[in-house]
């Protein structure tokens, strides 16, 4: 099923159709099974604001952009991740994987590999947006922390708040 949606919170998407501002949004019916083995049916949602593409920056290779402009706390996208156990992790930094990847679980105990545009976003010490981990629903949220210019790079912290200024693995251009 495919769905159209207004974000208005993470929690509370309500539907919207003709809205200027809709969303492209999936859910994907999912089996899980509980520590009990019941089967639980859920489903994990795909969010992507309507005005984000993809193209190469000057020199970070590809990064998020607008093409329009995009208010401040807008949810401009929701993706699933894949979850790995640090076993896969070890295994992973040994690949181009390494630098796609994120810590995960309220421990850092796991890793995962987030879906949609999550992992082309670029970093930036003063981000333009923030991400929020779903430990319960395995996804991320990214949303605007101002507004955001027609044209403009959309980046994100990769030390997790938008404005931690503590050094990276790379040299961060």
């Amino acid at each position: 099923m495919i769905y159209f949606f207004q974000a208005t919170s993470y929690k509370n998407l309500a539907l919207k159709k003709n809205d200027r501002n809709i969303l492209f949004a999936t859910f994907f019916p999912i089996q899980i099974m509980d520590h009990r083995s019941y089967i639980i049916h859920a489903y994990i949602c795909f969010m992507l604001h309507h005005a984000l593409y993809v193209d190469q920056t000057t020199n970070k290779g590809r990064g998020v952009f607008a093409t329009e402009t995009i208010v401040a706390t807008t949810i401009i996208e929701i993706s699933p991740v894949i979850v790995m156990s640090m076993d896969d992790r070890v295994l992973l930094d040994k690949t181009l994987l390494h630098d796609y990847i994120f810590e995960w679980g309220e421990h850092k105990d796991q890793c995962c590999m987030a879906l949609g545009f999550i992992p082309i976003y670029n970093h930036s010490y003063k981000s333009n947006c923030e991400y929020f981990m779903d430990y319960a629903n395995s996804t991320i949220l990214v949303k605007t922390v101002r507004d955001i210019e027609k044209g403009e790079e959309l980046t994100i912290n990769y030390n997790g708040d938008w404005d931690d200024g503590k050094k990276i693995w790379f040299d961060a251009k």
